[in-house]
């Protein structure tokens, strides 16, 4: 099972379930051992709410057209409110034998580790549903590619390439390059591309944005493709995208599956885990439902009349991709995962990586803004009862855990029982790790990424709640936000 890296189609064995299985084993018996006997009930009360949620999950999945009328009106925040008020009045009749650091660091672990819990499994049913998928396609439907491109020098050529090469029929695909104004030598590049059917399209600069829907109105295809201009698509991408869209009703939008192409050092490694575990194998269980709440830029796939219903992309907000994407769920389009790789190329520096969040963050806090209602309204389904607490999670409550799991440590340090402290520290780093071998199984990928997966605990989750916190208040304060881009490795010399 822990081998190195399998195949996407590689069958998966009975081991992930017995790794699924035996995780919450190992959390029950390391904290048996390390917890005094009363806040180990927290703990069996906390695994018996996680394991309802996780009932309640799955019974969503396959029951959901059964359920009566009155669950849709069912509050989101009903989700959150059970499990933290049942375990805030556990917490509350403890004495103070327990030290205050110990129960604040474990309530942390506890939350952000089931966080993941509740989606590995649910993400394992998905794979294995897609596997035992197969849409056969009598006729491949027209695709219009558009790639925006600004600055991309050293880039857009090896994206046109990839499009190109592509395992999909040259009469039913038609690739659209649409310069925003580069200053660089971008236009030169695509110059090659003169005599292989591309169509080369230049415009003052205006924004990302702009540059997508200028290229829309260069197509009349019912489905079109976007694509960033530093990425680069596997060769069945465009069918895999088609065979998912065509295997779902209602469907406005199809995601890509975003790998890091770039490994090799820290922090471009850690991204790469952090892309399997924290961002692919959330979109694998929203595809469940329909609620994938982003279609990336990297690659993604959309119906051209439903991009027309929501008024096509929007300059609100710095991540037209999210902002676009939960525009189509609020009106009624279902928007799924797929399997459709698309290699991109990850910052390679912390200050790149600093520049890149800071505009994601920003981004997804104007979109969550301008989206408020669908906290609000039940008439959202889905989007409202899993979307919107998802939303809620990433941008508050684990950002203010990981906040929680620092003081802890610093309490600890100065006053604590180190002991303790690093025993619990070290069961969730093991359980981090197993639950990233398994998320990696799940997208075959090198397990030895799994090697990172202490730093989602402490290290680099903390770095992204740092630049979240500070992306919160300049959003909140009014200040104003600028499109921050990190710096491309093959033009840093230049």
């Amino acid at each position: 099972m822990f081998g190195r890296t399998r195949g996407k189609d590689a069958t998966l064995s009975r081991w992930e379930l017995l790794v699924t299985v035996g995780l919450l084993a190992v959390l029950l018996g390391g904290l048996s051992v390390l917890l005094p006997t009363r806040l180990l009930v927290v703990v069996v009360a906390v695994t018996a709410m996680v394991a309802v949620f996780y009932v309640t999950s799955v019974s969503l999945v396959y029951y959901r057209d059964a359920l009566p009328a009155w669950t849709e009106s069912v509050p989101f925040w009903t989700t959150l409110a059970v499990p933290f008020t049942v375990v805030a009045v556990l917490l509350a009749k403890f004495d103070t034998a327990v030290p205050l650091a110990t129960l604040a660091l474990l309530f942390a672990l506890i939350l952000v580790f089931f966080y993941y819990w509740l989606v590995v499994p649910l993400a394992l049913y998905q794979r294995l549903a897609e596997q035992h998928r197969r849409v056969e396609i009598a006729e491949w439907p027209a695709l219009a590619v558009i790639v925006p491109t600004y600055n991309e020098a050293g880039y857009v050529g090896k994206t046109v390439d990839s499009f190109l090469a592509a395992d999909y029929p040259d009469e039913r695909l038609d690739v659209v390059v649409d310069d925003d104004g580069s200053t660089d030598g971008t236009i030169g590049e695509l110059a090659a591309y003169d005599d292989a059917d591309v169509t080369v399209l230049r415009k003052e600069n205006g924004g990302k944005h702009s540059a997508l829907n200028y290229g829309l109105t260069h197509t009349d295809a019912s489905l079109v493709v976007t694509v960033d201009a530093d990425s680069v698509v596997a060769p069945d991408a465009l069918k895999t995208l088609v065979r998912s869209f065509e295997a779902h009703d209602d469907v406005g939008a199809v995601a890509g599956n975003v790998k890091v192409s770039n490994r090799g050092s820290l922090v471009t490694d850690v991204q790469a885990l952090e892309y399997v575990l924290g961002i692919n194998t959330f979109r694998r269980v929203f595809d469940l439902l329909g609620v994938v709440t982003v279609v990336p830029g990297c690659l993604g796939l959309f119906r051209r009349d439903a991009l027309a219903a929501v008024g096509e992309y929007s300059a609100d907000t710095l991540t037209e991709d999210f902002d676009a994407t939960i525009a189509l769920l609020e009106r009624g389009f279902r928007v799924h995962h797929s399997g459709a790789v698309v290699y991109t190329e990850a910052p390679d520096t912390w200050t790149d990586l600093y520049r890149q969040r800071l505009r994601w963050f920003r981004g997804n806090l104007q979109t969550v803004l301008k989206h408020h209602h669908i906290f609000r309204s039940s008439e959202f389904g889905m989007l409202h009862r899993v979307g919107a607490p998802y939303l809620l999670m990433t941008m508050s409550v684990i950002p203010a855990l990981g906040v929680v799991v620092v003081a802890a440590m610093l309490w600890t340090v100065g006053a604590g029982d180190p002991l303790q402290f690093v025993g619990l520290l070290g069961l969730f780093s093991l359980l981090q790790v197993l639950l990233s071998l398994l998320a990696l199984r799940i997208e075959g990928e090198d397990l030895r990424l799994a090697l990172y997966a202490p730093l989602s605990v402490v290290g680099y989750k903390q770095v992204l709640d740092v630049i979240l916190i500070k992306s919160i208040v300049d959003v909140l304060t009014r200040r104003t936000v600028t499109w921050t881009s990190p710096t491309r490795v093959r033009q840093r010399d230049q």
